[in-house]
């Protein structure tokens, strides 16, 4: 039975190199893109860099690619000398559809890398090809790619095939045992003044807004999938339609108040500092601890703050209107020039 740590317990373990751990869990780094074992010889990411796994399956479906230095795959060194060879191929061309007849050619046995690669990842070597060009075709839709180029960016042939994949890596854990079938919301970007934007919706509602910039953005797309139990997929409902025509209203200076029915994936001390940040008025602004007295626990700005930083709907739940106490403008994860422009649009006091 694994160990039970907390994020803290983790980041320790990763601050000490400690190799004893080593398979117990993954640790992404948001800043350079790769996942790592606790003892990577590589220098130690900032705690907020850090994104946790239970194994290397989901790293790589949340589109980072193995280490190069501590090679989070291979634990036997029996076999990983050639584990080591195939994350190479990927690395070296990872837009490329890898067939049977390839490898083959290169002189490993298809069956044995798929084995192999089904023991340390949990996955097929096809599989972590297919994600690692997933996460090319997520990079080029995030930097305000269309869909086609997103397609051909990460190596599909058609759009059906980058959809459907898409919506595999996009998908809350145990989300439905229907599969594919079962429930989804909806990805597609939007064009503003201030920069492109990604919407998640269903049929009713909006459930992520965020700039396509914005840091952690993937994790974010993670949180809503696995909060709802949904796979999100590309394509466009009404409630698209509804927030891009209120966001060209907003951004005209035309609109105070959204009307786009929205809904909140989070805790329930979250959804209360949400709830909380719609109440700040269009053109004012609140602090952390001022809203933390709001809410009814004055002692609660580091958890106020950190809900901010989990808020998945910019603009529409404002948290560009929290300020710092000295009256600076604070983090944010959209960038602090964004948010200053956004507060000077809404012509704050």
């Amino acid at each position: 039975m694994k160990q039970t740590l907390t994020d803290i317990q983790k980041y320790g373990i990763i601050a000490a190199k400690d190799k004893a751990y080593d398979g117990l869990f993954f640790v992404g780094v948001l800043s350079t893109g790769i996942f790592c074992r606790p003892g990577c010889p590589a220098r130690v990411p900032n705690p907020e860099n850090c994104q946790y796994y239970d194994n290397a399956a989901q790293a790589l479906k949340a589109g980072f690619r193995a280490c190069k230095k501590c090679h989070p795959a291979s634990f036997n060194a029996q076999d990983g000398p050639l584990v080591r060879r195939l994350i190479t191929m990927v690395e070296d061309n990872p837009e490329t559809l890898w067939r049977e007849a390839d490898l083959v050619k290169a002189g490993i046995d298809p069956s044995t890398a798929r084995r192999q690669f089904k023991r340390r990842f949990g996955m097929s070597f096809s599989a972590y090809g297919r994600a690692r060009r997933l996460a090319l075709g997520l990079k080029t839709l995030a930097e305000g790619g269309d869909m086609i180029e997103a397609q051909l960016a990460s190596g599909y042939e058609s759009e059906s095939g980058f959809r459907k994949a898409f919506g595999d890596t996009f998908g809350g854990q145990g989300h439905s045992p229907l599969g594919a079938a079962g429930p989804k919301f909806f990805v597609d970007w939007i064009e503003t003044p201030f920069g492109t934007m990604i919407a998640v919706t269903d049929a009713q509602a909006l459930y992520l807004l965020e700039f396509t910039d914005r840091t952690k953005l993937d994790r974010q797309m993670h949180r809503v999938a696995n909060y709802n139990r949904v796979m999100i997929t590309p394509g466009r409902t009404p409630v698209h339609d509804q927030i891009a025509e209120e966001l060209k209203q907003y951004f005209a200076g035309e609109l105070t108040e959204f009307n786009t029915p929205i809904a909140m994936s989070g805790t329930d001390f979250q959804k209360a500092t949400w709830h909380a940040l719609r109440r700040i008025p269009h053109g004012q602004t609140q602090n952390y601890a001022g809203l933390a007295n709001d809410l009814g626990k004055p002692t609660a700005f580091r958890a106020v703050a950190n809900s901010n930083a989990n808020n998945a709907l910019a603009i529409v739940v404002p948290c560009h209107r929290v300020i710092a106490k000295d009256g600076t403008l604070g983090g944010y994860a959209g960038g602090l020039e964004r948010k200053a422009a956004l507060l000077d649009l809404e012509g704050r006091d």
